[in-house]
């Protein structure tokens, strides 16, 4: 269950500061943060079907034809459910109609503000961080149990189906599925599933979707190692073990001493530096490192000129890559302790160090390893 009490503190504190009545949320991952709701119909279209809205009480909006099923599948009972004849008016309009103003929205709603929903869901709830264990246990087994029957004629569409079915019978979306054989994963950063089949080794990478929370993982299975793939993958786990360790350093505001948590900069800052310390400088530059993670497949990720707070508890998904190889899972920081959320205890870990950068921890880290088969 949601705590609406500790959603409807922060909405109250949003709406004091800018000198609002309301705010309203369309975006699936908006309002799923607000009530714990699906408002999905269409996967491909930017809003859902109803909007979720805190005017000092939660009500969502929505069509008649939705109203029934979101009341009685969807929302917790404390959320008031009104609807307008699905014919005679658009969702904008509606929740125009019937919101106090001046008033604020995470879509386009004629005379709203916009909202940058993000920011109010950082950081993560007690109640978020059961769920995302939750989700990243689920993920994770999915994903490993179909890694472990691959084999190296099959097809990477394939692969990307298994994946798919096994998270779906866990009621688990799939937003992002890639599965990159040996060809393509040396070639592509973003290997979207072909009919190529995998050969000597494949990268799959997914980030699964359940209930708004999102989490993010790579396995590596390889049946016959390139000779570098080993030495690729290892300079990629220090970068992430580096990442995580920078992250919990500028959550602290340890990084740069100022005693205020830093900024995604100043670990960027770190990661850019460990990839030239493993002895692969300018592989930052072929793919974005990632960065927090929880009601979206990353908040915000990191750039050298990131200026979002590094705030705990907080989900982390760090993505680094060098060529061939990378290293992922999703990472929950919190104060007094830092857990792998997408980890089953059935996949291999090995133990790795993060570069040792001004400010922060060394002490090793256990990450996922390859698979060899």
């Amino acid at each position: 269950m949601v705590d609406l009490a500790a959603r409807t503190e922060r909405l109250d504190a949003y709406l004091d500061e800018r000198g609002l009545e309301a705010v309203w949320f369309a975006k699936p991952n908006g309002f799923a943060w607000l009530t714990g709701g699906d408002n999905v119909v269409d996967a491909d279209a930017d809003r859902g079907v109803a909007a979720a809205g805190y005017d000092g009480e939660l009500r969502v909006i929505t069509d008649d034809i939705e109203a029934n099923r979101l009341a009685d599948e969807e929302l917790p009972d404390a959320v008031a459910v009104e609807s307008f004849p699905w014919h005679a008016s658009s969702l904008a309009d509606a929740v125009s109609d019937r919101s106090p103003a001046p008033a604020a929205a995470d879509f386009d709603v004629p005379s709203f503000e916009r909202v940058d929903g993000n920011r109010l869901r950082q950081p993560l709830t007690d109640d978020d961080v059961e769920r995302y264990r939750e989700l990243g246990r689920e993920a994770a087994a999915a994903v490993e149990t179909v890694c472990r029957n691959l084999e190296p004629e099959d097809p990477e569409y394939e692969v990307a189906a298994g994946i798919d079915i096994s998270l779906a019978s866990r009621d688990v979306d799939t937003p992002v599925v890639l599965v990159g054989g040996a060809e393509r994963a040396q070639s592509y950063r973003h290997y979207t599933p072909s009919d190529a089949t995998l050969g000597d080794y494949a990268l799959v990478s997914v980030t699964a979707e359940r209930a708004g929370l999102y989490a993010s993982l790579t396995r590596t299975v390889a049946f016959d190692a390139p000779d570098w793939l080993e030495e690729r993958h290892r300079a990629a786990a220090r970068v992430e073990a580096t990442a995580l360790a920078a992250t919990e350093a500028a959550a602290a505001g340890e990084l740069t001493g100022s005693g205020d948590p830093d900024t995604a900069g100043d670990v960027f800052d770190a990661i850019q530096e460990a990839y030239g310390a493993v002895g692969f400088a300018d592989e930052w530059r072929e793919h974005h490192q990632g960065g927090a993670a929880g009601f979206a497949g990353r908040e915000w990720i990191a750039t050298p000129e990131s200026d979002e707070t590094v705030r705990w508890p907080m989900g982390y998904a760090w993505n680094p890559t060098v060529q061939g190889a990378k290293s992922e899972d999703t990472h929950l920081v919190s104060p007094d302790l830092t857990e792998t959320l997408t980890k089953t205890g059935q996949w291999p870990t090995h133990e790795v160090e993060p570069v040792d950068v001004d400010g922060i921890a060394t002490e090793p880290r256990e990450l996922t390893a390859p698979v060899i088969r």
